[in-house]
């Protein structure tokens, strides 16, 4: 009998958790819902009742032209592609080869100093270092208004973050063994990180591309205190064309931030399966 209580308090705690977890999931897509939904909508049909899942007027398919029209799309998703790319195409070999130093010279104490100021890096907010940054680049350097200098930007603030995942990655996974039975064969120190390490580290490499290409595809902050120029934009700046001082086009916004979010959803689709393995490479000491 007890056993049988048991049983049935299980089941029901099991059906609880699943109630809460479907709950927490509708919370957590709902906003991607509506934007799916109301852009097939005419902006009278979106005022009027944006939980609907057909307007008034039916489905429309206007939205897209108009706002890759008004946003000059293929020019800012030409400027988003090559910022996100190129930043993170540095940020990756950059980081795992300080990684790689650091870990193995770990007894240094300049690896040791370093590795702490990189960690110690990754808690200041932007916030704080908006204002120096562009005083200096813009009012004394003069460097702004440049697509090398957002991609050099974006490498700075995120290689401390990749640093630090690629270091528990190689500290917890890759021994020591495989590096001096390289030596041992005649490979070089910078051979030997190129043709054992770095492959070695896919899915920690996967991991960092798909945050940081994130980050960058979907920064606004940083690109609006460093792009002035219209023809330099990114998306995130191109979509503030939809708001108006007095009224906003609610169709137009939601086909463009459908548009700016598919090339990250295709990104993910590829690499989701090394996401978790990366994540926890260095958390387990094995």
């Amino acid at each position: 009998m007890e056993s049988e209580k048991a049983l049935k308090k299980k089941k029901m705690m099991h059906l609880v958790m699943w109630i809460i977890l479907l709950v927490l999931f509708l919370y957590a897509v709902m906003p991607f819902l509506l934007v799916i939904i109301n852009v097939f909508k005419t902006k009278a049909d979106i005022t009027t009742n944006p939980l609907a899942l057909i307007g008034e007027h039916g489905f429309t398919l206007k939205n897209f032209p108009e706002a890759m029209r008004k946003m000059k799309f293929w020019t800012v998703f030409g400027n988003s592609l090559i910022v996100t790319i190129c930043a993170t195409a540095i940020t990756i070999p950059v980081s795992a080869m300080a990684a790689f130093v650091i870990v193995r010279n770990g007894k240094w104490k300049a690896s040791i100093i370093l590795f702490g100021l990189m960690v110690a890096s990754m808690v200041i907010p932007f916030q704080v270092l908006m204002v120096p940054l562009v005083s200096v680049y813009g009012g004394i350097f003069n460097v702004l208004n440049s697509r090398l200098t957002l991609i050099l930007m974006h490498v700075g603030f995120s290689v401390s973050m990749a640093t630090f995942m690629f270091h528990g990655a190689i500290h917890t996974n890759i021994p020591l063994e495989l590096e001096e039975a390289a030596y041992i064969d005649g490979c070089t120190r910078w051979g030997t990180f190129w043709r054992i390490i770095f492959p070695l580290l896919k899915p920690t490499i996967a991991t960092v591309a798909i945050i940081d290409a994130m980050a960058f595809w979907n920064d606004y902050l940083l690109p609006s205190l460093v792009l002035k120029k219209k023809e330099l934009y990114t998306i995130p700046i191109a979509t503030q064309a939809f708001y108006g001082t007095y009224s906003t086009d609610i169709g137009l916004v939601m086909a463009a931030l459908l548009l700016a979010i598919l090339p990250i959803l295709i990104l993910y689709v590829f690499l989701q399966r090394y996401i978790v393995e990366g994540v926890t490479s260095g958390a387990v000491k094995g």
